[in-house]
């Protein structure tokens, strides 16, 4: 069993003596080709957290715009920004992915 929550990007990372995490496994977004592209406003500036809660209705899945955006989003805070381009899972497709990723 994790130590993590199902919405963490950490759920499948096992703790090491409940103390370490060891080596980070990914939970990857696949692409889907009905993806909607989203253009972040100035609102979410740096706030992955509040387009997750408008979009998912839980702010824990921040993460799932950086891993859907690898080649756009290397840090996934300070290259959220005003203008940029990105593809949103839709939520139906990314509860399927952590239900059956879990």
């Amino acid at each position: 069993m994790s130590a993590f929550n199902h919405p963490s990007p950490y759920y499948k990372t096992k703790v090491v003596r409940n103390e370490y995490l060891d080596i980070l496994n990914i939970r990857t977004i696949p692409a889907e080709k009905d993806d909607p592209l989203f253009t972040i406003v100035p609102q979410y500036t740096y706030r992955p957290d509040l387009l997750a809660y408008d979009i998912y209705d839980e702010h824990r899945l921040w993460w799932v715009f950086a891993q859907r955006n690898m080649d756009l989003i290397k840090d996934p805070v300070y290259d959220f920004v005003a203008g940029l381009k990105i593809y949103l899972p839709k939520k139906d497709n990314l509860r399927s992915y952590l239900t059956l990723w879990a």
